[in-house]
């Protein structure tokens, strides 16, 4: 009589050949779209309510709403608009701002809630197709809960990665269909939302690989990802399409300067993502590792992720929202083995972690948007509508609050000094500014001289007193003429008598 085999074996049984979670209906199933979208609709709108809670979040969006600004006044993206973005956001703030004016970011603020519900709805589609119904739920679910979990003004404001993820989504959803020219656009599209998107591609290219790689199929990817870079590219204009997006920012990107700050901030925006994400990290460690799940590509769609959050050593912490997708689908995967229970408390815990960061959204004081309200209310006191003024420091969104047009295409002093995010070693200054510009700059002011320059350096490494061309600026033609906690505002010699 053979030996039955031992509890051990039998577990690892269990373990590589999952299945995913069913049910036994005893009436017919309700419909399952139409009472999972209100849900979704509703936890978006819920988790996204800060974002209301103030006139803007991040002086990205105050650069964005800038340029939508100069762009509809007449300016042309990568010549007299510039920054190191694709051009896809700034298009959306200055078409949203042609429908309902420039005077509010609440129009921008209800399409981040819509990008979200459409990443978490793509989320579940690819769950229920891999694993059930029930982990589809549970994919959008944990998505949406984990998508606020960092600090409020990297995860509030509506700005590029929000709008990134959904193409992310839509790339892996077309790939798992074999739709292989569909989800080289949607590469592409995230790419022109935010270079780093592109690095979705490399779970697109497993899932092209794993389903044979045929030639056409590989020309369709590679007609999809290449056609929509190369028509923005032409309607914008090549070389400085190239420039701004790829090539001009070698110093930018360098780890040089602060290695100390940059990796402390890198830590700790993991550890506040991973805070958010303690209801389903335990069971994708316990499970995935050892069960084969049929889910690489999500593993490789995490990875991805991660180097492009590595990309360029500054370690923001809206660079972490790219991670939230994979990490969510994971979880699905992980948890549609469990047993139920366990479902109930990943989504539980995310929740809890989830309300933490919507109370850290809607009690945290801004100090640095106040600042910037009452300089601008100080720079409208001072100036007429139709004068241009410069803010030397890296809050853009002075001038959006104050509604005077910017002196000059460099919106923040870190293009004209590589100064970004408390980076203040070897590599800040003139030199390190981006190629040209300070000969661009010194032509703007002398062709139409600012009523105002606005030192907001407040002790910051570019100050003028250590940038020479603006040091002689100031000296030969500014006189101050007020202070406005550290700020210090110049009038031009002849306004200033």
């Amino acid at each position: 009589m053979l030996a039955e085999p031992s509890a051990s074996l039998r577990s690892v049984r269990v373990l590589r050949l999952p299945r995913p979670r069913t049910e036994r209906a005893t009436a017919p199933p309700a419909p399952y779209w139409p009472r999972l979208l209100p849900l979704l609709a509703a936890l978006a709108c819920v988790t996204r309510i800060p974002s209301f809670r103030w006139p803007l979040w991040s002086p990205d969006e105050g650069y964005l709403a800038v340029q939508a600004r100069m762009l509809a006044d007449g300016g042309e993206l990568y010549e007299t608009v510039v920054d190191r973005k694709p051009p896809l956001v700034p298009w959306l703030y200055e078409g949203t701002f042609a429908l309902f004016g420039d005077e509010t970011l609440l129009p921008l603020k209800v399409l981040a809630v819509a990008a979200q519900l459409l990443t978490a709805v793509l989320l579940v589609s690819i769950a229920r197709r891999r694993w059930g119904d029930g982990a589809g739920r549970t994919a959008g679910v944990l998505y949406l809960l984990i998508s606020v979990g960092l600090n409020p003004e990297d995860a509030q404001a509506a700005t590029f990665e929000v709008f990134m993820l959904p193409c992310t989504a839509a790339a892996i959803w077309c790939a798992d269909r074999r739709r292989w020219g569909a989800a080289g656009t949607a590469v592409a599209c995230a790419f022109l939302v935010k270079q780093t998107g592109g690095a979705v591609l490399v779970p697109v290219a497993w899932l092209l690989w794993q389903a044979g790689a045929v030639r056409k199929d590989v020309l369709r990817l590679g007609v999809g990802l290449g056609a929509p870079a190369l028509a923005v590219a032409a309607v914008t204009t090549p070389a400085g399409f190239l420039f701004w997006t790829v090539t001009g920012s070698g110093a930018y990107a360098s780890f040089t300067g602060s290695e100390l700050h940059v990796l402390l901030r890198g830590l700790t925006n993991a550890a506040i993502l991973a805070a958010a994400c303690a209801g389903i990290i335990p069971p994708v460690a316990r499970i995935l590792r050892v069960a084969r799940t049929g889910s690489a590509e999500l593993w490789l769609w995490l990875a991805s992720s991660a180097g492009a959050v590595l990309v360029g050593f500054h370690f923001f912490g809206h660079y972490y929202l790219q991670l939230t997708p994979s990490l969510a689908l994971l979880g699905a995967a992980a948890l549609q083995i469990l047993p139920r229970e366990r479902t109930l408390t990943a989504v539980s815990v995310s929740a809890g972690a989830c309300a933490l960061f919507l109370a850290w959204g809607m009690l945290a004081p801004r100090p640095e948007l106040a600042h910037a309200q009452r300089l601008a209310g100080e720079i409208q006191a001072r100036t007429a509508p139709g004068e241009r003024v410069l803010v030397w420091g890296i809050h853009p969104e002075t001038y959006w609050l104050a509604d005077r047009a910017p002196a000059s295409r460099y919106l923040t002093a870190g293009l004209l000094t590589n100064y970004s995010g408390g980076r203040d070693g070897p590599q800040v200054g003139e030199k390190y500014a981006v190629d040209g510009a300070w000969p661009v700059l010194r032509g703007e002011l002398a062709a139409d001289p600012p009523a105002l320059i606005v030192d907001d350096s407040r002790g910051k490494p570019y100050g003028p007193d250590r940038v020479p061309s603006l040091r002689r600026i100031l000296a030969v033609s500014y006189r101050p003429v007020l202070r406005v906690e550290g700020t210090v505002v110049y009038a031009r010699v002849d306004r200033a008598r």
